[in-house]
């Protein structure tokens, strides 16, 4: 938000400079991002003089060049070739000297040096409207009046405006705060602290008065809900025209462009007082009456911008007898504004509920001026104010007269906010115990009424504008902030507790994985717990009826929340390929909410998305692509990692994956995984394999608790390692084979690992061969050939009986 210096003065007349103020205003909490310089003219007339022609002779050497000698209040007067047709003596014009910078109509620097033209001496510059940027004739130069005095300067002169400009970033909960007057508000109480007593200067609206009761206008306001207040006054005989430069200044240094007068008014009093106006060409409003209504959903309605817009049924309207004029509180029609022709307006001021205005500017992606002031919440009292306010200025500005009663629908007034503070509350709040006529002082500075005063605390009235300031804790916020942070003195002791804390706590798991998934090459993302609810209707394990639904969706594509994280992790993993980024390894920590009979359930999840290669290609080898097996892999080092080891394993059940599997243990199933099904990526357009992992974070944390953690020596005796090629059935798995072994050896062997397979030709119908390594290794001796011969025989054997297996 910016805030002109010059006009925030217009309230408070201080004397600090803008760096000083802008602190101040850092300190109130209203913090400046920058201070830029705004200038009226570029460059701000810099550098030029008045001066008078003494001479004028024609050039030696060009036909269109003139030698002039010019008195600019020096020792001696200069020297300047001009080419200007209308340059004569006895003349009183700006003189650019040596080392001024000008500027094009396009904004490009140069500056004037000094210089011969055609073999003549050149001293400086007499200069035309444009180049001086305060027109733009070019016929010649400019000539003043007659009784300007020599040396004066340019930019004393021609009233040049020069303003420092604040940028404020805002914080959304100082609605109180979004307008010149409500910052110099909070500047008064700042100054009061450091003793620096100012009026808080207002316009008057004394001289308001109705001039002749030509032009009533009817008001219907049918939603007092959505439109608890609504003010309007008719004004006649008015003309259109440009602004006045000191308006046209006021605007432009805020970076508004302006219009005309009326349609700048407006503006200016939104930003001056933070109250939203709007002027109706009054002869636009059919039979003369304006209906404050919702319309039915579709109605048509074009806008300021020219677009046409399908109009919700809960969108509040501004409407006249026969059609919809304009979107309350957000955007106006293109069919009832002002226009060069209007003559007569009715003038528009009103406080619009501000949840209504919110979730309409959303709808119709909409943020304007008047939609972020109402959307946080404008002061309901200043409503009849500020609509005086415009219409003096209009008649000051446009001419004309007030030609109707003010319209004040005000049926049920918004009340001020009633708050206990306690002394010793405060205390313990800020640190250190503020002197209790400080405390007061600042409130009454806030606008905060004191009622009463008790020795333990006070009982407040918070004006309904401050609709920030509803509970004690914001009270003492706000005696802080305009007592000064930095008046608060700093402990010189620190106490700290030490509490008991699990290392399974969760956000302790998730940093362990995370830094694993991460050092695997994984990437994390954080998706939206807002989805559309179309997404039940791609697996049948979703049940829309589960949807939690939200109250105030911002768009139909976020109108639930989400029951899988497996739909908006493939939003992610699309929007990465059209980016040309094909070779992904994403993982994401989240949670599933559930809607049931009775209760609302939330799950939490982890998940991870595999697709594409997952080396990339390199001179000394080929791009690897993902596949099943290493997902798999991916999501065993996971659960190893938080020593979940004793894994059952079992084909996957669920109608969003083509092939997959499920590990469990016992009855607590850990995670999904498999290759997502074609049909649901091309639901997100996806042309390429997706490999998707689903854990159940919730058991898998559960399960974690459960390990603990066993320390032993690291072996000081030799492991061996024997292999067996087996011919096998096809349906035979490695699993079984890895259960035998470990059941015929549970001791000295130690792991079990398929390194080959084959199944092609010189092997009989039906079969397979695996190649199976076997560790072997005793803890407290070497193992000698008669040990490690009885194992191999054994396992062979029981190969042999339980799987039909035959040595190759």
């Amino acid at each position: 938000m910016k805030i002109s210096y010059n006009w925030l003065k217009q309230f408070i007349n201080t004397d600090w400079d803008a760096e000083k103020t802008g602190e101040l205003l850092t300190d109130l909490g209203l913090e400046i991002e920058g201070i830029e310089t705004y200038e009226s003219v570029k460059g701000g007339l810099k550098g030029i003089v008045i001066g008078e022609v003494l001479t004028c002779q024609q050039h030696p050497n060009a036909d269109r060049l003139k030698i002039t000698t010019v008195n600019i209040g020096g020792d001696k007067p200069l020297q300047i070739v001009c080419g200007a047709p209308n340059v004569a003596a006895g003349q009183k014009v700006p003189v650019a000297t040596i080392g001024t910078t000008l500027y094009t109509a396009e904004g490009e620097a140069w500056k004037i040096k000094k210089g011969k033209i055609r073999g003549e001496e050149s001293h400086g510059m007499i200069c035309a409207e444009d180049e001086l940027g305060l027109g733009e004739s070019h016929d010649g130069i400019m000539v003043l009046d007659a009784d300007t005095k020599v040396g004066t300067l340019a930019s004393e002169l021609f009233k040049i405006e020069n303003d420092d400009v604040f940028e404020i970033g805002l914080t959304p909960n100082r609605a109180d705060a979004m307008s010149h007057y409500g910052v110099a508000r909070d500047l008064k109480a700042g100054l009061l602290q450091k003793e620096i007593s100012l009026e808080l200067i207002t316009p008057s609206v004394s001289s308001y008065h109705v001039d002749a009761r030509a032009l009533k206008i009817d008001v219907d306001v049918k939603d007092y809900e959505k439109a608890p207040r609504y003010c309007g006054v008719t004004i006649s005989g008015l003309k259109v025209e440009t602004s006045p430069a000191w308006l046209q200044h006021r605007l432009k240094s805020i970076g508004l462009s302006p219009i005309n007068n009326l349609v700048d008014i407006t503006n200016y009093v939104l930003h001056e007082l933070g109250q939203p106006l709007h002027a109706f060409d009054a002869d636009k409003i059919t039979e003369r009456k304006i209906i404050v209504k919702t319309c039915e959903a579709g109605t048509k309605f074009t806008t300021l911008d020219g677009v046409e817009r399908e109009l919700h049924e809960e969108d509040l309207m501004i409407c006249d007898a026969n059609k919809p004029m304009c979107i309350a509180g957000v955007f106006g029609g293109i069919d009832s504004g002002v226009t060069e022709h209007t003559t007569r307006i009715f003038l528009e001021s009103a406080y619009f509920n501000p949840v209504s205005v919110r979730k309409t500017a959303k709808r119709h992606g909409l943020n304007t001026d008047s939609s972020f002031r109402f959307e946080r919440g404008i002061d309901p009292n200043l409503t009849e104010y500020a609509l005086k306010r415009a219409a003096l200025l209009i008649l000051e500005i446009a001419g004309g007269e007030i030609t109707s009663d003010i319209v004040d629908a005000y049926p049920k007034k918004i009340k001020d906010f009633e708050v206990r503070l306690s002394f010793d509350n405060a205390k313990k709040l800020i640190g250190e115990e503020i002197p209790k006529e400080t405390i007061k002082s600042i409130l009454s500075s806030l606008d905060i009424k004191v009622n009463n005063v008790t020795e333990t605390g006070l009982g407040l009235t918070v004006p309904a504008y401050r609709n920030d300031v509803q509970r004690e804790a914001d009270i003492i916020e706000e005696i802080l902030r305009v007592y000064g942070y930095n008046n608060i003195a700093t402990t010189t002791k620190l106490n700290a507790s030490i509490s008991n804390s699990s290392r399974f706590e969760d956000y302790k798991l998730q940093n362990i994985i995370g830094n694993q998934l991460a050092s695997q090459g994984f990437f994390e993302i954080m998706s939206n717990s807002l989805t559309t609810p179309k997404y039940v209707e791609l697996s049948e394990d979703l049940n829309a009826d589960h949807n939690v639904k939200m109250l105030n969706p911002l768009s139909n594509d976020l109108e639930v929340m989400r029951q899988s994280l497996l739909f908006s992790g493939l939003e992610a993993v699309a929007h990465n390929i059209n980016r040309k980024r094909d070779d992904l390894k994403l993982f994401e920590f989240g949670k599933t909410y559930h809607q049931y009979s009775e209760t609302r359930e939330e799950y939490k999840h982890l998940s991870l998305f595999v697709t594409g290669n997952k080396t990339e290609e390199r001179w000394n080898a080929a791009a690897s692509p993902s596949d099943f097996f290493y997902l798999k892999g991916s999501v065993e080092v996971i659960l190893e990692r938080l020593g979940l080891t004793k894994l059952k394993s079992a084909p996957i059940k669920s109608d969003v994956f083509s092939e997959g599997m499920s590990f469990s243990i016992g009855k607590k199933k850990m995670v999904d995984f498999g290759l997502v099904k074609k049909s649901v990526l091309k639901h997100f357009g996806i042309n390429q394999n997706v490999l998707f992992a689903d854990f159940n974070w919730n058991n898998v944390i559960e399960m974690a608790q459960h390990n603990k953690i066993k320390f032993k020596a690291i072996p000081k005796y030799p492991e061996v390692k024997r292999d067996f090629a087996l011919l096998l059935d096809n349906h035979v798995t490695f699993e079984e084979i890895h259960t035998i072994a470990k059941q015929t050896e549970k001791q000295l062997l130690k792991n079990v690992n398929l390194f080959d397979v084959y199944e092609g030709k010189n092997l009989p119908s039906g079969k397979k061969s695996y190649a199976v390594s076997f560790i072997l290794q005793d803890d407290n001796k070497t193992l000698n050939d008669k040990q490690i011969d009885k194992i191999m025989s054994k396992l062979q054997a029981n190969f042999e009986s339980k799987l039909g297996a035959e040595l190759r």
